[in-house]
């Protein structure tokens, strides 16, 4: 069995033991080296290079975002960001993974050693990951608990109502992705022009992030990018991103529709949950829905985007060669939840098709 080589940079020797004793546990991870900032990192990697760098942002003598960068010019290489969970460090930690890392880990300043313990299902599942992921990707592009039970959408949605859709004039564009989905996120709503469907997303992330991510997006965007908030409209011109550590389910009066945040236990091991979204848009726009599912690890989205497309939406799926980790939309498509899968270039393309519908 080849086992992963992870290359760990961190100034904190508490993390550089905890995080290595950790990994070293994994059957299929190998620990190449732990050092305490990038220099001494790219002199290690001169002799033997990682499958995967598990990097800190905040270290002595180079920074973790200047480091990222000289990598991924040089030697494209997954990079999962463990990053202390502040407001201050959402706001680097989204520019580090705007630059190309494929996931984020978060720590805290307090209790640190009991957390990343307690946390290490989601560092190691971090890991392998990126090991999989398709890194080229991001460059070419460019750029929790443990869970004893696995809950369903259905612990947060209210149980099937009989009550029909019927087409409106309005459109909603439901998004759902994880691992490699804030640049992909970047290269769909980026390319969008003002006048586009209104759009609801959920990508994985943790909380207190997800502020910092849609305050990028809306810098580079023509439509308005914001974290959403409870009772927010759906309108054109506009996406929603489901805060980090909420539910975000689609509500409709009327022939309007509108968002519902929500508390509530963690869906597929996420909290947002795609599937708790896209549920909610089936049964609230049925076939006046969009369902995209994009690049990421696992299964969430995959149920709700078949009820989606059993209702009458349209459902897409991004790509196996555009994708960072084509997990997510291959089990979609292995549901059957997938009417047409199309690269990342060509999804805002399907997505601007539902103001003509």
């Amino acid at each position: 069995m080849k086992r992963i080589k992870v290359m760990l940079v961190d100034d904190s020797a508490v993390v550089r033991q905890v995080v290595t004793g950790l990994l070293e546990g994994e059957r299929d991870v190998e620990v190449i080296g732990a050092v305490a900032d990038p220099l001494l990192a790219m002199t290690r990697m001169k002799t033997e290079w990682p499958d995967v760098i598990v990097l800190d942002i905040e270290m002595p003598r180079m920074d973790g975002i200047t480091f990222l960068k000289k990598i991924m010019g040089e030697r494209p290489t997954p990079v999962v960001i463990c990053s202390t969970l502040t407001e201050k460090g959402a706001q680097t930690t989204i520019e580090a993974m705007a630059a190309g890392a494929v996931a984020v880990i978060t720590k805290p300043k307090l209790g640190l050693k009991q957390y990343l313990k307690d946390n290490a299902d989601d560092l190691v599942n971090a890991v392998r990951a990126a090991a999989r992921s398709n890194v080229r990707r991001i460059v070419s592009s460019h750029a929790p608990p443990v869970i004893v039970e696995k809950h369903s959408a259905s612990v947060i949605l209210p149980p099937p109502g009989s009550d029909a859709m019927t087409r409106t004039t309005q459109r909603v564009v439901a998004i759902g992705t994880s691992t490699g989905g804030t640049q992909a996120l970047e290269a769909v709503l980026a390319g969008l022009p003002r006048v586009s469907p209104g759009i609801v997303v959920v990508q994985h992330m943790p909380e207190k992030f997800t502020e910092a991510f849609a305050a990028r997006l809306d810098s580079i965007c023509q439509i308005e990018v914001r974290e959403a908030r409870n009772n927010d409209r759906v309108i054109q011109g506009q996406a929603l991103i489901a805060p980090g550590g909420k539910h975000m389910l689609l509500r409709r009066q009327g022939a309007q529709y509108f968002v519902e945040v929500v508390d509530g236990p963690l869906v597929n091991r996420h909290r947002p949950s795609v599937d708790v979204l896209f549920r909610s848009v089936a049964k609230c726009a049925g076939p006046n829905a969009l369902g995209v599912i994009m690049t990421g690890m696992g299964d969430d989205g995959a149920a709700g985007l078949l009820e989606m497309r059993n209702v009458g939406a349209r459902t897409l799926a991004q790509d196996e060669a555009s994708c960072v980790v084509f997990g997510m939309p291959k089990e979609a498509i292995k549901r059957g939840g997938v009417a047409k899968t199309v690269p990342l270039a060509g999804i805002g393309r399907e997505i601007m098709q539902e103001l003509t519908l």
